[in-house]
């Protein structure tokens, strides 16, 4: 029941911020217009899934923007500069994000070291080191590999004017694997179990340290597989700039949709509607013709509100719910 009302909560919000916007501005419902905002929802869906992995856990990821960046620069260099084939670089880019992944895993279950500041270093110096191995200098796929960059930019035609963009194919695979995993399976309950109480998980015989390393691979990876839609889809890709504050947005898009900074809470769901609502605010940012320099003031304003508004819809549902159960205590 408390996850419904706050997905319906956040879905609330997005359809008014639709709304609002079509009245403003007609061109916003445009079958262009739609397609692209599916399209850029669909990417930062697919990291917020995986922030919201581990957040659930009650830790943090601060270095998805760097990890984006990271594997952007990555995936050209290997196919373009060194000529490797196509599924040996995904799957080199892959294997580092997973490394990564494990990487934070390991320093912060074995070393005991806090996620924010494992992935703040993690943050700079992945965006450092993917600089200093291009060198600073842009990298892109050029008029190659158009068959690749189908995934990212290719589109499933429904009309002659509109088509399901191909990263929403990715997004709803993703989507049904991680909701199955997080909600059918004992590790997913094992998650959640860590993210409420650690201690009393632990002694409940969970694997927490395993569990923490399982959560922020998963994150890592998804931002490998963000990483190579992203590149793909811009084509070209500087190092310095790309992926920049991508985290804040996954972490934003987490909360958002449900999932608590103190962990035990989140549904993959809610998680994308998070993400949507990201995506079309940006976009009626801009399509209404506001100054771009309140982009992050206006994002941030409805982000603080929504977020304050389902914490409120959560309190009176808890009140209300005592209520009952004292009122059911003492009829018996």
């Amino acid at each position: 029941m408390k996850k419904s009302v706050g997905i319906l909560g956040i879905f609330g919000l997005l359809v008014t911020i639709v709304l609002i916007t079509a009245i403003l501005e007609p061109s916003f419902t445009t079958p262009y217009n739609i397609q692209n905002t599916i399209r850029w929802t669909s990417l930062f869906g697919i990291i917020s899934i995986g922030a919201a992995f581990v957040i659930i856990t009650g830790g943090i990821d601060l270095s998805v923007g760097s990890v984006v960046g990271l594997v952007g620069v990555l995936l050209p260099m290997l196919l373009v500069k060194l000529g490797w084939s196509i599924p040996l670089a995904l799957l080199a880019v892959l294997v580092v994000s997973l490394a990564i992944g494990l990487l934070h895993g390991l320093l912060i279950t074995k070393m005991r070291l806090q996620p924010f500041v494992v992935t703040l270093c993690g943050l700079l110096f992945y965006r450092g080191f993917a600089r200093w191995l291009t060198g600073d200098q842009t990298q892109g796929f050029g008029n190659s590999f158009d068959g690749l960059r189908q995934i990212a930019i290719g589109r499933i035609p429904i009309t002659d004017s509109f088509g399901i963009p191909m990263p929403f194919v990715v997004l709803v695979v993703l989507a049904i694997l991680a909701g199955i995993f997080l909600n059918y399976t004992i590790w997913g309950r094992y998650l959640l179990a860590l993210g409420r109480n650690e201690e009393a998980a632990r002694y409940s015989g969970i694997n927490t340290e395993r569990m923490i390393i399982v959560a922020y691979v998963i994150g890592a990876l998804t931002a490998g597989i963000g990483g190579i839609l992203f590149s793909l889809d811009v084509n070209s890709v500087q190092p310095a700039v790309h992926g920049n504050f991508y985290e804040l947005y996954a972490i934003a898009a987490a909360v958002l949709g449900g999932c608590s900074l103190r962990g035990g809470e989140g549904t993959i769901l809610g998680v994308i509607i998070g993400a949507a609502v990201m995506r079309v605010l940006y976009n009626a940012i801009n399509i209404l013709g506001i100054p771009t320099q309140l982009e992050f003031a206006i994002i941030g304003a409805v982000i603080l509100l929504g977020v304050m508004a389902d914490e409120l819809v959560k309190r009176i549902n808890e009140k209300r719910k005592r209520m009952e159960m004292q009122a059911a205590s003492e009829s018996v």
